[in-house]
């Protein structure tokens, strides 16, 4: 919603700012300008990518404006209680919570399962961390598309402007000073929307998949940890004190709230 919310914030203030100065709306308005600068990119960004990592930018984008935060105090606060069940019933007990919570993350339940299964853990760590890189592989695919298309679409929009006056300039025995100016003015509208389209769509878009695989791999690693603490039987309240390690101030002052709450 954050990232909607930034683009319409965007847009409202670039098109009150040409309203304050005096620019008819109106005039932004080109479907030519439109055709090139985003017909340009596109064309551009698909000769740049295979069509398969092309096929999945309608994926991309919806993980772009849909994905939600998810709480790291939220995970410690899971793992600790786990720990505590696994200490008393075994790990085997594992199994149980994994059959009982269908909604359970599937990087979760994949580290858990292979627990019960016996499986050693540094295979465990090792196929999880594959995972893990293979997934964070896919999302920098997906921004390094929107960041190639802010790099194409100003070009584009500088290719459209110099359509535009290759034809202004050859008319320009049969225009009057007046007309002269329009054309000329609205020849720059492409070179608006190129510029416009990469700082307020393509690079930010780029920027937000980014800052989203930095949060999910760091979500990952202190899935990873934790995992592998429960199998060695390390002590829950050290596992929970291990893991706060990955809060910043403000997740750890609220972890230690909920975490009183739960003694309590």
């Amino acid at each position: 919603m954050s990232g909607i919310i930034g683009i319409v914030i965007a847009l409202a203030a670039l098109l009150a700012g040409a309203a304050i100065e005096g620019t008819s709306l109106t005039a932004l308005l080109s479907p030519t300008s439109a055709l090139i600068v985003f017909g340009g990119t596109i064309g551009a960004v698909i000769i740049s990518f295979p069509m398969e990592q092309i096929k999945k930018v309608g994926k991309v984008m919806k993980v772009a404006f849909t994905a939600k935060e998810k709480d790291l105090t939220e995970f410690i606060v899971y793992f600790k209680d786990l720990a505590f069940k696994t200490r008393k019933n075994g790990l085997l007990s594992i199994e149980g919570e994994i059959s009982s919570d269908a909604n359970m993350d599937p990087f979760i339940k994949k580290g858990l399962q292979m627990i019960v299964d016996g499986v050693e853990p540094q295979s465990v760590r090792s196929i999880l961390e594959l995972e893990a890189d293979m997934t964070s592989e896919r999302h920098k695919e997906g921004a390094a598309i929107f960041e190639s298309a802010g790099g194409y679409a100003p070009t584009m929009g500088i290719v459209g402007t110099v359509l535009a006056l290759v034809n202004v300039l050859g008319h320009l025995s049969g225009s009057d000073s007046a007309s002269l100016g329009e054309k000329i003015s609205g020849a720059f509208i492409a070179t608006l929307f190129g510029i416009a389209s990469a700082n307020i769509l393509w690079l930010p878009i780029g920027s937000r998949l980014k800052a989203i695989d930095k949060a999910e791999a760091t979500q990952k690693e202190l899935i990873i940890e934790a995992i592998l603490f429960i199998q060695e039987g390390v002590n829950p309240n050290t596992i929970a004190e291990k893991l706060k390690g990955f809060l910043n101030k403000e997740q750890l002052a609220k972890y230690e709230l909920i975490d009183k709450k739960v003694e309590a």
